[in-house]
């Protein structure tokens, strides 16, 4: 798969304070990739940089094969960028704020008119698009935001926190959104600081802190990174279960450390999908009737707190 963002040790400075500190990684074409971080930790000048807002310190970052320091006006258009701050009129309508930014995007007549209706569809607000901004909710204004975002079908769209401050319910609406945007074909880079987001959007993840990118790939690579292990856990009877078996679970290669209960089993090992089929195998050969298997794997949070050694705030 090829890389549609390329970043080459990155730098933003202001003044004497370092606020991106020589990051690279890439983001593959169709992926979604999370930059998970505390408030303060370099997310959202990361995407304003990327953007061409702001200019780097030092560093390059490649988009489609142009440079954020030399091909500003490709790279305008082939983005688009969802920030953490609303970009809407109060005084006007959503359908109103979405004429307003498509003409930015040198959408006209006929053409502009179907995109916008195409948007309104997209994020849910058809029946509503005549009222104006101001007599929105605050996940109701979200959604607008992200519409204005998509108006020219960006490859690569750029989401700062795009949840923060709102309902649950449209929060629920937003990650939906997200996840059915990756459906169609869109390069999501998505900026969070809650755990929970980035482990369900996420293809990958990068772990920033204090401006330093100090972890990335997917989950399970980031829990081999860290140390952690997964766990396989057998459910079987409280006589189902021959001392043979146990001992003969405990010499199978990558079963690290095997705890015998009265109704299961459990099985540290770096990687329990690799030793789920020797496990039943070894179950069919003793004849031991397995009741169910689950496998589990440290969650975000956990690989997060190895690597800080701090909790994230809401």
């Amino acid at each position: 798969m090829n890389s549609i963002l390329e970043v080459h040790e990155l730098v933003k400075k202001y003044g004497a304070t370092v606020a991106v500190n020589g990051i690279s990684f890439d983001i593959k074409e169709g992926e979604i990739f999370s930059l998970l971080g505390p408030n303060g930790a370099g997310k959202t000048t990361t995407i304003s940089v990327l953007s061409t807002l702001l200019a780097p310190t030092a560093g390059d970052a490649m988009i489609g094969g142009f440079s954020i320091r030399k091909d500003q006006l490709a790279i305008r258009r082939m983005i688009g960028v969802i920030p953490q701050e609303l970009a809407l009129y109060d005084d006007l309508s959503a359908r109103e704020n979405l004429y307003f930014w498509g003409s930015m995007y040198d959408l006209r007549g006929k053409q502009l008119k179907t995109r916008v209706d195409e948007i309104l569809e997209q994020i849910g607000l058809t029946d509503k698009a005549n009222q104006k901004i101001k007599s929105y909710s605050g996940g109701m204004k979200r959604r607008v935001n992200i519409g204005v975002g998509l108006l020219h079908r960006p490859r690569l769209i750029f989401m700062d926190e795009p949840t923060v401050g709102i309902d649950a319910q449209s929060r629920r609406a937003i990650l939906d959104s997200v996840k059915s945007l990756n459906a169609q074909g869109m390069t999501v880079l998505y900026t969070t600081h809650y755990m929970e987001e980035a482990q369900e959007l996420s293809d990958r993840v990068g772990i920033i802190d204090h401006g330093d990118l100090i972890a990335l790939g997917t989950q399970s690579e980031l829990t081999m990174q860290v140390g952690e292990r997964e766990t396989l856990v057998l459910h079987v009877g409280e006589l189902d279960a021959p001392e043979e078996f146990v001992e003969r679970l405990k010499i199978l290669p990558g079963a690290e450390h095997v705890q015998r209960t009265d109704h299961e089993i459990s099985i540290n090992t770096p990687k329990a999908d690799e030793l789920l089929s020797p496990v039943v195998a070894l179950s069919n050969e003793l004849n031991i009737k397995l009741k169910s298997v689950d496998m589990q794997a440290p969650d975000l949070e956990t690989v997060f707190l190895h690597l800080t050694g701090r909790a994230l705030r809401d």
